[in-house]
């Protein structure tokens, strides 16, 4: 349709209802652009782990979208990101090499189609990629192809939970941040919390977020404003407080400032010994009403990178900056309003 998303990435494809069959719906268009046959870009926009390596060498077109689905095909099928470091530049350094990891498990259980598909969408020369038009036309993936039945492995289902869990230790963090934030940075943000919360209860409704939207000329449809208040309702009471609307609303670059990350990173390390352990996390998303039992053993993992059951300084705040891009790239910060 002429579109090159640019920020494809599994955190924005949305569910539009919990119903069984519910149509799957790409969002978050803040850094589309439309293009004409031949047009080249040479902005760096983003997501560490999904861009595409022309993008980093500041040349390229609407082939980044068919790399960025790629990675996430990857990710889906065995549950970890093909390239993969502690820190941006890390990534960016293995995306440029382009080694694509298919032989550690579950790879070579996997179907030679699969393996192929993603193969044709992480080729390195845009030029050699497979087109959108080849990858629907693949024998893996279009309708009564040649993809086997068999279902995923329990370990991959395992490693996505770790990659969708680690969300929660986030959330958690930056709840943390943004209660360090000064006056000066959140009045605007002050303002508009209280210019919504008509009735000075001192939370939004999903009535008042809705017309709080509405005044400000966002056009949003009823599910899309359900989904707005369930993201930013951190303890599902129903409605959002001040607090929980600071933390969502909030600029992500504030994360980056190395005071407020050591005070998010002191919060979780209560005894201050310079690591946080199980416990400590463990009790931090309790206190924040964000703890389940069934991810906290899936966010561990994922977070704990030496294995030792306890995370160190570098370890948070590299799991704080882990696939958000350098403050370098143009990215359109998550804000929800």
């Amino acid at each position: 349709m002429g579109v090159v998303h640019r920020d494809l990435k599994p955190e924005n494809f949305l569910l539009l209802s919990k119903d069984e069959n519910a149509p799957l719906k790409a969002t978050d268009f803040g850094l589309s652009v439309f293009f004409k046959q031949g047009e080249v870009f040479r902005d760096i926009v983003g997501s560490a782990y999904y861009i595409a390596p022309e993008v980093l060498k500041r040349r390229y077109g609407p082939e980044v979208d068919i790399w960025s689905v790629g990675v996430m095909l990857y990710i889906l099928l065995c549950g970890v990101p093909p390239f993969w470091a502690e820190t941006e530049h890390g990534i960016f350094n293995s995306i440029l090499r382009g080694q694509v990891d298919f032989t550690s498990d579950p790879w070579p259980n996997l179907s030679a189609g699969a393996k192929d598909l993603v193969k044709k969408m992480l080729t390195s020369d845009p030029k050699q990629r497979i087109t959108a038009f080849e990858v629907l036309n693949h024998p893996w993936i279009k309708e009564d192809g040649e993809a086997p039945d068999t279902p995923l492995d329990n370990a991959v289902l395992n490693r996505l939970k770790q990659f969708r869990a680690m969300n929660q230790f986030k959330k958690a963090a930056l709840r943390v941040i943004a209660g360090c934030l000064s006056e000066e940075e959140i009045r605007g943000l002050k303002e508009m919390f209280k210019n919504m919360d008509t009735d000075n209860s001192g939370s939004i409704t999903l009535e008042e977020l809705k017309q709080g939207l509405h005044k400000q000329g966002t056009k949003l449809t009823e599910n899309e404003v359900k989904q707005l208040m369930e993201a930013a309702d951190a303890d599902g009471n129903g409605t959002i407080d001040y607090e929980e609307f600071i933390t969502a609303t909030m600029h992500m670059n504030r994360m980056d400032r190395e005071d407020h990350l050591y005070k998010a990173f002191q919060y979780f390390d209560t005894d201050n010994s310079g690591y946080i352990t199980i416990e400590e996390l463990e009790q931090a998303l309790k206190a924040q009403g964000m703890y389940d039992g069934r991810e906290i053993k899936d966010i561990i993992s994922d977070v704990y990178a030496d294995n030792d059951g306890r995370i160190n300084y570098d370890e948070f705040v590299a799991m704080m900056r882990q696939g958000d891009p350098e403050p370098n790239l143009k990215k359109r910060r998550d804000i929800f309003i």
